[in-house]
């Protein structure tokens, strides 16, 4: 048997978004896992206050938050084994835990920038959590988790996009009883 996890990719037009943008160039400069299609258990590393982007480490993150809600995305799914499911949410669970021990890791963004391999013990920046994940879960990444930009999970074999386009129009659609195919859009 197997399980779907999503992986939400955002942009969301805050100064640190645009300043990470000009660096990776790239549309989409967050990562979160989610454990199901509506969002509602959504995790990563970010802002641990909305308006304060320099407090930071692990999250559960509100898609109808103010900051998320308006955000451009992309939605991908992703099949992973039972075994695989239950090391992602075993490692959660973890972090949940011990949240506070947690920082997030501004330090590596800049190491990512100059290709600087920096282990820092608690410390992670968004993308290289959900590498750390994948990695424990034995999800192959192929990818040092120390440079990983959130883009590059879009290339992960087996991915499928099933949503790109402004996060509120994706939580508005009732999407529970849709095929995946039927909530498609590309912006």
């Amino acid at each position: 048997m197997s399980k779907t996890i999503y992986i939400v990719l955002t942009e969301t037009g805050s100064v640190l978004s645009r300043a990470i943008q000009v660096y990776t160039q790239e549309n989409f400069n967050h990562i979160s896992i989610a454990f199901d299609p509506e969002l509602k258990e959504m995790y990563s590393f970010g802002r641990k206050h909305e308006n304060n982007p320099l407090i930071g480490g692990f999250v559960q993150e509100d898609a109808q938050s103010k900051l998320l809600r308006e955000a451009n995305c992309a939605i991908y799914q992703l099949t992973v084994s039972n075994t695989q499911y239950e090391k992602l949410r075993m490692e959660i669970a973890y972090f949940k835990q011990y949240k506070n021990k947690f920082k997030y890791n501004f330090i590596g963004l800049f190491c990512v920038a100059f290709r600087i391999r920096l282990k820092r013990d608690y410390a992670f920046f968004c993308s290289q959590f959900i590498a750390f994940l994948f990695l424990r879960a034995g999800i192959s990444i192929d990818l040092c988790p120390y440079f990983i930009k959130p883009t590059d999970f879009q290339y992960i074999q087996g991915i499928k996009l099933c949503y790109k386009g402004k996060l509120t129009t994706y939580r508005t659609q009732s999407i529970q009883h849709m095929p995946i195919a039927s909530i498609i859009k590309i912006a």
